[in-house]
Protein backbone atom coordinates (compact mmCIF):
# COMPACT_ATOMS: atom_id res chain seq x y z
CA UNK A 1 0.00 0.00 0.00
CA UNK A 2 1.73 3.50 -1.07
CA UNK A 3 0.66 6.19 0.37
CA UNK A 4 1.02 8.60 -2.88
CA UNK A 5 -3.33 8.87 -2.67
CA UNK A 6 -2.04 11.40 0.38
CA UNK A 7 -2.19 14.77 -0.13
CA UNK A 8 1.43 15.61 -0.12
CA UNK A 9 2.17 18.48 2.99
CA UNK A 10 3.81 20.51 1.20
CA UNK A 11 1.50 20.58 -1.45
CA UNK A 12 -0.13 24.30 -2.01
CA UNK A 13 -3.63 24.88 -1.78
CA UNK A 14 -6.04 24.56 -5.10
CA UNK A 15 -6.13 27.57 -7.48
CA UNK A 16 -2.49 28.74 -6.24
CA UNK A 17 0.78 28.49 -8.12
CA UNK A 18 2.95 25.82 -7.17
CA UNK A 19 5.93 26.69 -4.51
CA UNK A 20 9.63 26.67 -5.11
CA UNK A 21 11.84 24.44 -3.24
CA UNK A 22 12.50 27.44 -0.73
CA UNK A 23 8.42 28.33 -0.60
CA UNK A 24 7.44 24.52 -0.51
CA UNK A 25 10.18 24.16 3.04
CA UNK A 26 8.68 27.37 4.21
CA UNK A 27 4.70 25.91 4.56
CA UNK A 28 6.34 22.81 6.15
CA UNK A 29 7.47 24.53 8.51
CA UNK A 30 4.65 26.60 9.25
CA UNK A 31 2.43 23.05 9.70
CA UNK A 32 4.91 21.35 11.43
CA UNK A 33 5.25 24.43 14.02
CA UNK A 34 1.02 24.30 13.82
CA UNK A 35 0.73 20.63 14.42
CA UNK A 36 3.13 20.43 17.09
CA UNK A 37 1.07 23.63 19.15
CA UNK A 38 -2.18 21.28 18.49
CA UNK A 39 -1.22 18.14 19.63
CA UNK A 40 -0.12 19.63 23.21
CA UNK A 41 -3.27 22.52 23.21
CA UNK A 42 -5.54 21.24 20.64
CA UNK A 43 -6.92 23.38 17.92
CA UNK A 44 -9.00 25.23 19.33
CA UNK A 45 -6.15 26.68 21.96
CA UNK A 46 -3.76 27.34 18.87
CA UNK A 47 -3.63 30.80 17.22
CA UNK A 48 -2.18 31.93 14.38
CA UNK A 49 0.28 34.07 16.18
CA UNK A 50 1.16 30.80 18.18
CA UNK A 51 2.34 29.13 14.70
CA UNK A 52 3.60 32.38 13.48
CA UNK A 53 5.91 32.91 16.57
CA UNK A 54 6.85 29.07 16.60
CA UNK A 55 7.53 29.12 13.31
CA UNK A 56 9.38 32.58 12.59
CA UNK A 57 7.61 33.93 9.96
CA UNK A 58 5.91 37.04 9.34
CA UNK A 59 2.17 37.78 9.19
CA UNK A 60 2.48 38.11 5.17
CA UNK A 61 4.09 35.16 5.06
CA UNK A 62 1.59 32.78 7.28
CA UNK A 63 -1.33 34.11 4.88
CA UNK A 64 0.70 33.53 1.43
CA UNK A 65 0.55 30.25 2.15
CA UNK A 66 -2.76 30.04 4.02
CA UNK A 67 -6.09 31.85 3.84
CA UNK A 68 -7.06 31.36 7.44
CA UNK A 69 -6.66 29.05 10.00
CA UNK A 70 -9.31 26.52 8.61
CA UNK A 71 -6.67 25.85 5.57
CA UNK A 72 -3.66 25.74 8.14
CA UNK A 73 -5.67 22.76 10.37
CA UNK A 74 -7.00 20.83 7.52
CA UNK A 75 -2.86 20.50 6.40
CA UNK A 76 -2.17 19.67 9.82
CA UNK A 77 -4.60 16.99 9.71
CA UNK A 78 -3.04 15.63 6.19
CA UNK A 79 0.24 15.91 7.82
CA UNK A 80 -0.64 13.82 10.80
CA UNK A 81 -2.25 11.09 8.39
CA UNK A 82 0.73 11.02 6.49
CA UNK A 83 2.83 10.78 9.71
CA UNK A 84 0.69 8.53 11.29
CA UNK A 85 0.62 6.08 8.38
CA UNK A 86 4.76 6.62 7.66
CA UNK A 87 5.35 5.29 11.44
CA UNK A 88 2.74 2.51 10.40
CA UNK A 89 3.70 1.41 7.03
CA UNK A 90 7.01 -0.71 7.41
CA UNK A 91 5.53 -2.89 10.43
CA UNK A 92 2.25 -3.07 8.33
CA UNK A 93 3.61 -4.29 5.25
CA UNK A 94 5.93 -7.07 7.58
CA UNK A 95 2.53 -9.14 9.03
CA UNK A 96 2.34 -12.26 7.51
CA UNK A 97 1.57 -14.27 10.64
CA UNK A 98 0.64 -14.22 14.10
CA UNK A 99 3.39 -13.92 15.53
CA UNK A 100 4.28 -10.80 12.99
CA UNK A 101 1.46 -8.86 14.13
CA UNK A 102 2.19 -9.20 17.71
CA UNK A 103 6.08 -7.45 16.70
CA UNK A 104 3.85 -5.06 15.63
CA UNK A 105 1.51 -4.64 18.55
CA UNK A 106 4.78 -4.62 20.62
CA UNK A 107 5.85 -1.60 18.41
CA UNK A 108 2.70 0.04 18.67
CA UNK A 109 3.04 -0.08 22.30
CA UNK A 110 6.73 1.35 22.51
CA UNK A 111 6.06 4.11 20.38
CA UNK A 112 2.90 5.22 22.41
CA UNK A 113 5.29 4.79 25.54
CA UNK A 114 7.92 7.16 23.92
CA UNK A 115 5.26 9.32 23.31
CA UNK A 116 3.61 10.07 27.02
CA UNK A 117 3.23 13.98 27.81
CA UNK A 118 3.21 14.45 23.68
CA UNK A 119 0.32 13.77 22.02
CA UNK A 120 -0.40 9.72 22.47
CA UNK A 121 -2.30 9.62 18.97
CA UNK A 122 -2.46 13.12 17.01
CA UNK A 123 -4.70 11.57 14.37
CA UNK A 124 -7.19 10.46 17.18
CA UNK A 125 -6.71 13.53 19.01
CA UNK A 126 -7.63 16.24 15.35
CA UNK A 127 -10.57 13.56 15.02
CA UNK A 128 -12.04 14.32 18.17
CA UNK A 129 -12.11 17.52 18.01
CA UNK A 130 -13.09 18.68 14.49
CA UNK A 131 -15.26 15.78 13.30
CA UNK A 132 -18.55 17.82 14.09
CA UNK A 133 -17.02 20.93 13.95
CA UNK A 134 -15.32 21.07 10.37
CA UNK A 135 -16.55 19.10 7.25
CA UNK A 136 -13.28 19.78 5.31
CA UNK A 137 -11.29 18.32 8.02
CA UNK A 138 -13.88 15.87 8.84
CA UNK A 139 -12.98 14.40 5.04
CA UNK A 140 -9.35 14.54 5.19
CA UNK A 141 -9.94 12.97 8.44
CA UNK A 142 -11.46 10.30 6.47
CA UNK A 143 -9.26 9.53 4.19
CA UNK A 144 -6.20 9.34 6.47
CA UNK A 145 -7.93 6.75 8.37
CA UNK A 146 -8.89 4.83 5.31
CA UNK A 147 -5.36 4.53 3.93
CA UNK A 148 -4.42 3.53 7.75
CA UNK A 149 -6.95 1.07 7.79
CA UNK A 150 -6.11 -0.21 4.28
CA UNK A 151 -2.48 -0.74 5.52
CA UNK A 152 -4.34 -3.48 8.45
CA UNK A 153 -6.65 -5.24 5.66
CA UNK A 154 -3.62 -5.67 3.25
CA UNK A 155 -1.68 -7.14 6.40
CA UNK A 156 -4.23 -9.47 7.67
CA UNK A 157 -5.04 -11.02 3.89
CA UNK A 158 -1.32 -11.93 3.85
CA UNK A 159 -1.60 -13.21 7.54
CA UNK A 160 -4.74 -15.25 5.51
CA UNK A 161 -2.92 -15.97 2.31
CA UNK A 162 0.14 -17.35 4.67
CA UNK A 163 -2.98 -20.19 5.81
CA UNK A 164 -2.70 -19.00 9.78
CA UNK A 165 -6.29 -17.49 9.73
CA UNK A 166 -9.30 -19.61 7.82
CA UNK A 167 -10.82 -18.93 4.43
CA UNK A 168 -14.08 -17.73 6.22
CA UNK A 169 -12.16 -15.03 8.10
CA UNK A 170 -13.19 -11.37 7.01
CA UNK A 171 -9.50 -9.20 6.94
CA UNK A 172 -11.73 -5.93 6.40
CA UNK A 173 -13.91 -6.49 9.51
CA UNK A 174 -10.86 -7.74 11.42
CA UNK A 175 -8.75 -4.64 10.78
CA UNK A 176 -11.84 -2.19 11.45
CA UNK A 177 -11.73 -4.23 15.24
CA UNK A 178 -8.42 -3.97 15.50
CA UNK A 179 -7.98 -0.03 14.73
CA UNK A 180 -10.56 0.57 16.78
CA UNK A 181 -9.02 -0.94 19.79
CA UNK A 182 -5.88 0.79 19.18
CA UNK A 183 -7.34 4.16 19.26
CA UNK A 184 -9.79 3.42 21.91
CA UNK A 185 -7.08 1.81 23.76
CA UNK A 186 -4.80 5.04 23.18
CA UNK A 187 -7.86 7.47 24.35
CA UNK A 188 -7.85 5.14 27.63
CA UNK A 189 -3.85 5.08 27.85
CA UNK A 190 -3.78 8.93 27.53
CA UNK A 191 -6.58 9.27 30.22
CA UNK A 192 -4.53 6.94 32.78
CA UNK A 193 -1.02 8.13 31.51
CA UNK A 194 0.41 4.67 30.69
CA UNK A 195 0.35 2.10 28.08
CA UNK A 196 -1.74 -0.86 30.25
CA UNK A 197 -4.88 0.16 28.88
CA UNK A 198 -3.51 -0.25 24.78
CA UNK A 199 -2.13 -3.54 25.71
CA UNK A 200 -5.05 -5.04 27.09
CA UNK A 201 -7.28 -3.49 24.09
CA UNK A 202 -4.49 -4.88 21.45
CA UNK A 203 -4.35 -8.12 23.02
CA UNK A 204 -8.26 -8.88 22.88
CA UNK A 205 -8.37 -7.84 19.18
CA UNK A 206 -5.60 -9.81 18.49
CA UNK A 207 -6.97 -12.71 20.29
CA UNK A 208 -10.32 -12.05 18.35
CA UNK A 209 -8.49 -12.81 15.05
CA UNK A 210 -6.52 -15.68 16.45
CA UNK A 211 -10.01 -17.64 17.26
CA UNK A 212 -10.48 -17.51 13.36
CA UNK A 213 -6.92 -19.83 13.06
CA UNK A 214 -7.56 -23.08 11.21
CA UNK A 215 -8.37 -25.83 13.93
CA UNK A 216 -5.83 -28.57 14.63
CA UNK A 217 -6.21 -31.56 12.63
CA UNK A 218 -6.26 -35.38 13.75
CA UNK A 219 -2.96 -37.13 12.79
CA UNK A 220 -1.06 -34.39 12.24
CA UNK A 221 2.39 -35.35 14.37
CA UNK A 222 3.56 -31.33 14.20
CA UNK A 223 0.32 -30.32 15.76
CA UNK A 224 -0.50 -33.57 18.39
CA UNK A 225 -1.16 -32.16 21.74
CA UNK A 226 2.23 -33.26 24.12
CA UNK A 227 1.85 -36.45 26.41
CA UNK A 228 0.58 -35.18 29.72
CA UNK A 229 4.18 -34.91 32.44
CA UNK A 230 4.74 -37.89 34.55
CA UNK A 231 5.78 -36.72 38.15
CA UNK A 232 8.63 -39.00 38.82
CA UNK A 233 10.52 -39.43 42.30
CA UNK A 234 14.22 -39.45 42.99
CA UNK A 235 15.43 -42.72 42.29
CA UNK A 236 17.80 -44.51 44.64
CA UNK A 237 20.95 -45.24 42.51
CA UNK A 238 19.98 -48.94 42.26
CA UNK A 239 17.12 -47.67 40.50
CA UNK A 240 18.92 -45.47 38.34
CA UNK A 241 21.52 -48.35 37.35
CA UNK A 242 18.53 -50.16 35.85
CA UNK A 243 19.71 -53.05 38.41
CA UNK A 244 16.30 -54.91 40.06
CA UNK A 245 15.41 -53.57 43.71
CA UNK A 246 16.68 -55.50 46.51
CA UNK A 247 14.56 -56.68 49.09
CA UNK A 248 14.32 -54.78 51.99
CA UNK A 249 16.16 -56.09 55.24
CA UNK A 250 13.70 -58.28 57.58
CA UNK A 251 13.14 -56.72 60.86
CA UNK A 252 13.99 -59.42 63.69
CA UNK A 253 10.77 -60.61 65.27
CA UNK A 254 10.33 -60.50 68.96
CA UNK A 255 9.73 -63.42 71.31
CA UNK A 256 5.92 -63.27 72.44
CA UNK A 257 5.02 -62.39 75.87
CA UNK A 258 2.77 -65.05 77.24
CA UNK A 259 -0.82 -63.41 77.86
CA UNK A 260 -1.49 -62.77 81.21
CA UNK A 261 -4.05 -64.51 83.03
Amino acid sequence: MSTDTMPPTDAPAPNRPALTAKGAATRLRIIEAAAARIRTRGAAGTSIDDVRADAKVSASQLYHYFSDKKELVRAVVAHEAAVAIAEQQPHLESIDSIESLRSWRDAVVAQARDRVGHGWSPLGSLASELVDTDPDARAGLVEGFDLWLALVENGLQAVRAAGALRDDADPRSLAVGLLAALQGGLLIARLHEQTAPLETALDAAIARIESFAPERQAGDPSRQPLAPAVRRTPASPARASGAPPAAAPRTPMRPRRPLAR
